[in-house]
């Protein structure tokens, strides 16, 4: 029992996380952040630039746990705030149907996303976005590319644990030629 009384409902502390890890999937929600002209043709992607833990720089989608008594469309706002900013203004979509369910998995090559932590299982979404986005917390910066730059070798080469593949899904169900 910890000495410590929880501020915040739905957090885990820092034991309680890995402990549930080890033994269940977690649900996250992730987001492909984009801009779409007046047509609603995507005209480019937003990357988010991070320093991992191990002190590598990677290019990454807005991803984020959603927390026990949470419902997912609070959850990405949140995620989607936390990491893009306040004056975002992102357009969460009417329906709440992701273009794909990823599955990430500690041991590799089960399927193309992994994450040496955890089972997790995340719903995806394209979320166009109006505002001035100003990365907060751990991003470093957010940087726009063109469909067909995000998905060239370079880009994808430094999207680690499968986001790569998952941008490629979203610009293809956004019915992107690329």
């Amino acid at each position: 029992m910890s000495d410590m009384t929880e501020t915040t409902p739905g957090w885990l502390s820092s034991d309680d996380l890995e402990m549930a890890r080890a033994r269940m999937p977690i649900l996250y929600v992730e987001a492909v952040p984009v801009r779409v002209d007046d047509s609603g043709e995507v005209t480019s992607v937003g990357l988010l630039l991070r320093i991992g833990p191990d002190g590598t720089v990677s290019r990454t989608l807005v991803s984020g746990r959603v927390l026990h008594h949470e419902r997912v469309r609070d959850a990405l706002l949140r995620h989607l705030e936390k990491d893009l900013g306040p004056v975002a203004l992102p357009r969460v979509p009417a329906s709440l149907q992701p273009f794909t369910v990823a599955e990430y998995f500690p041991t590799q090559g089960i399927t193309p996303f992994h994450d040496p932590r955890q089972h997790a299982v995340s719903l995806a979404y394209i979320v166009p976005v109006t505002g001035d986005c100003r990365p907060r917390q751990d991003a470093l910066d957010l940087v726009w590319f063109s469909p067909q730059e995000a998905v060239s070798q370079a880009v994808q080469s430094e999207m680690p644990g499968g986001h790569g593949v998952l941008l490629k899904q979203a610009l293809a169900h956004a019915g992107c030629a690329v």
